[in-house]
């Protein structure tokens, strides 16, 4: 029974955070509900076969897996292009077919001539501790304006009636893990989310279930047409690939912190074998025209909030994943969770990520040096968070995708400054001997 209700929180826990890109998308590429429900369904899929791939094969952890922030970005770039005119609909999502495949290409080249160790060295306690702390301010915004109702049920505007059964949800979530019985702390997600869905079926702002026509589908390969080549989605995904490759080994080294502090067996990490399986996690995002996935960082203030860190309740979520994505009855059923309740049940995990960042910092010495990069890191990170999109409009498509994200910006930043001063030290050094 235990295993049963860990597994099924894992299970909250992925579709809390899995829904908004998908959904997200298929309004920006103005998809009718059945194309959006579509690509919800071959989204499950492939968050289910990534987790089970890098789990089993790669990393060997338990780490969700979620559509890529990055593409996110790519994608809302050309879905402005295609809504101005500059491209068509088909060409642009074939484009973004290849483009993960290329990406894909990309990661099995890194992991082929074993590059990812040498590429891990660059992620030091005062560059994860940056990235922490980073991808919390940038995930802060989109979780206010959820909780508070701002963009669902249509609005633009501050809802009452949908922020304040959210903000309850997110007082409930605050208060379970910290109860004195064990059973509302390691389940606090799932109960957080079953109490709020309810409480938004009692005000009265739950949406209805999207009707489908078939009880039983298989997500279809290839649904946007046979990808298509292009220079520029070449480039973009080349820098779009190296990016993700430092996301994905900031998260394992989080996660395995998390995991070892609760007492989990942690096994050396295989990077180059994980960076292998993330290039077919990529490619399967460009065969099943959705977006590609790679671990999530936010995998460990769930595991910090739950304390379950063991791997097969994971494994078994991954398997429900994939399960549900073959009954697009059942996809349509999980997908109808209120936006603003999934917002508000992982709040507290995300949160908790501040916490790490500064655990990361007490691994350093704050000197002059380390607190002059860490300031400019979080001035310039945090700083372009702040760049509005109609600001950036005129740019390349490349710039445009990283112009004002600040957690990729802010990480560069610090990860160029270390190594520059590393460098200048290091010539001091061989000057003074």
């Amino acid at each position: 029974m235990k295993l049963f209700f860990s597994s099924f929180q894992w299970v909250v826990f992925i579709l809390a955070g899995s829904l908004v890109a998908p959904i997200a998308a298929g309004h920006a590429f103005g998809f009718p509900p059945e194309d959006i429900s579509s690509m919800i369904q071959r989204t499950f899929l492939l968050i289910g076969l990534s987790g089970l791939l890098q789990t089993i094969f790669g990393h060997r952890l338990p780490i969700m897996e979620n559509p890529a922030g990055l593409w996110w970005g790519v994608f809302t770039v050309y879905a402005g292009l295609i809504a101005s005119g500059t491209l068509g609909l088909s060409v642009g999502l074939q484009q973004l077919e290849m483009g993960m495949i290329i990406a894909g290409i990309l990661f099995a080249v890194i992991a082929l001539f074993r590059w990812t160790a040498s590429i891990s060295k660059l992620f030091t306690p005062l560059v994860i501790g940056t990235y922490l702390i980073l991808l919390v301010a940038q995930l802060s915004g989109s979780f206010m304006k959820g909780i508070m109702g701002i963009g669902y049920l249509s609005s633009t505007v501050v809802n009452l009636q949908v922020a304040v059964p959210a903000i309850l949800t997110v007082i409930i979530a605050m208060i379970l893990p910290r109860s004195r019985f064990a059973i509302f702390r390691n389940y606090s997600i799932l109960i957080s989310l079953a109490t709020g869905w309810i409480l938004f079926m009692l005000f009265g702002v739950s949406q209805p279930q999207t009707p489908v026509d078939t009880w039983f589908s298989a997500p279809k390969p290839f649904e946007w047409g046979v990808p298509m080549f292009d220079s520029g989605i070449l480039v973009t995904s080349i820098f779009i690939s190296l990016l993700l490759l430092t996301n994905m080994i900031t998260s394992i080294k989080i996660t395995a912190d998390v995991v070892k502090s609760k007492g989990g067996d942690v096994q050396d990490i295989p990077y180059n074998r994980t960076t292998a399986i993330m290039g077919v996690n990529s490619m399967l995002g460009g065969v099943f025209s959705a977006m590609g996935c790679v671990p999530i960082s936010g995998t460990a203030g769930f595991i910090l909030t739950t304390s379950i860190f063991q791997r097969l309740p994971f494994i078994i979520a991954s398997v429900f994943m994939i399960g549900i994505s073959f009954f697009p009855t059942l996809t349509a059923f999980f997908s109808s969770i209120p936006m603003p309740v999934g917002y508000a049940t992982i709040f507290v995990p995300f949160a908790s990520m501040i916490g790490l960042g500064l655990k990361e910092y007490r691994n350093i010495e704050l000197n002059d040096k380390n607190r002059f990069i860490l300031g400019v890191s979080l001035m310039i990170g945090i700083g372009c968070m702040f760049i509005p999109a109609t600001a950036i409009g005129q740019l390349p498509g490349l710039l445009r995708t990283v112009a004002n994200n600040g957690l990729i910006l802010g990480m560069v930043t610090c990860i160029v400054l270390e190594q520059v001063y590393k460098l200048v030290e290091r010539k001091k050094a061989v000057k003074g001997s």
